[in-house]
């Protein structure tokens, strides 16, 4: 059974083309990893993937993947650096020897702006790019099959996970196994379920091996798509601009003397 976190609506977002979307993403991420202010990643956040979501109408989805996800680095992250960052100064917040600089906050806020911004708009990709409608679309640019298929599988890996987990765990239930409330215990009662879990992943590694073998995926010839993927003018203009904008991010903070 094919997984994927693909929400399936007719907005806008979701009638890009998918290699709009991927360079939009790749792009995205350069330029935040590239100013060093984590101004510039707020501003993409607010500016760029708030609106697309709001557009989209994923922003539920996207809220809930995405706090499951941040939420906890974003925690690590803070104490971590907050308690650790080299060559704090400024002391925020002390206890016993535990010592916040305000340094090490204002490291933990840039880092952590920038994983939001690139969890954030990665989620967004998955839920408004069909993983068949991605592949179709790199293998009509000219891509290999097999590369395209790897970029489109990694859509469908965590939900493909979660089902597949979820399918051990609900066997063993009705094997008997009791999940204790107590998180510990329960960590403990769930430990054994990691064994099958990873074998059933390699064999369904084998067997896509397989099927994709037996479609030929190792062929030289050209592919005729069945159902080509939709391009526009605009979209292929666009593109173009935004590789040119992610260069500039990288060139003009150094440049700039900002780096």
């Amino acid at each position: 059974m094919t997984s994927s976190l693909y929400v399936d609506q007719t907005s806008p977002v979701h009638r890009l083309n998918p290699v709009t979307k991927l360079v939009a993403l790749l792009c995205l991420i350069v330029i935040v990893f590239a100013i060093p202010h984590w101004s510039a990643s707020a501003l993409a956040v607010l500016l760029v993937i708030v609106p697309v979501a709001v557009i989209s109408r994923c922003g539920g989805r996207l809220a809930k993947y995405s706090a499951a996800l941040l939420l906890p680095i974003l925690i690590v992250l803070v104490l971590v650096q907050g308690l650790t960052f080299p060559g704090g100064q400024t002391p925020v917040w002390q206890w016993s020897f535990m010592t916040v600089t305000a340094e090490g906050l204002l490291f933990a806020l840039t880092i952590g702006a920038r994983i939001t911004a690139l969890v954030l708009a990665s989620i967004l990709l998955v839920l408004t790019t069909h993983p068949g409608d991605l592949m179709s679309a790199l293998t009509q640019r000219g891509m290999s099959p097999k590369f395209s298929y790897i970029i489109s599988s990694t859509l469908q890996l965590i939900p493909s996970f979660q089902d597949r987990a979820n399918a051990i765990l609900l066997a063993q239930q009705a094997r008997g196994l009791a999940l204790p409330r107590n998180p510990l215990r329960r960590a403990g009662a769930l430990l054994p379920l990691l064994g099958p879990l990873v074998l059933g992943m390699f064999t369904d590694v084998d067997e896509r091996s397989t099927a994709m073998e037996a479609r030929g995926f190792g062929s030289t010839a050209r592919r005729t798509l069945l159902i080509p993927v939709p391009d526009s003018a605009p979209q292929r203009v666009a593109r173009w601009v935004m590789p040119v904008l992610a260069a500039a991010a990288i060139v003009v903070p150094i440049v700039g003397g900002l780096l």
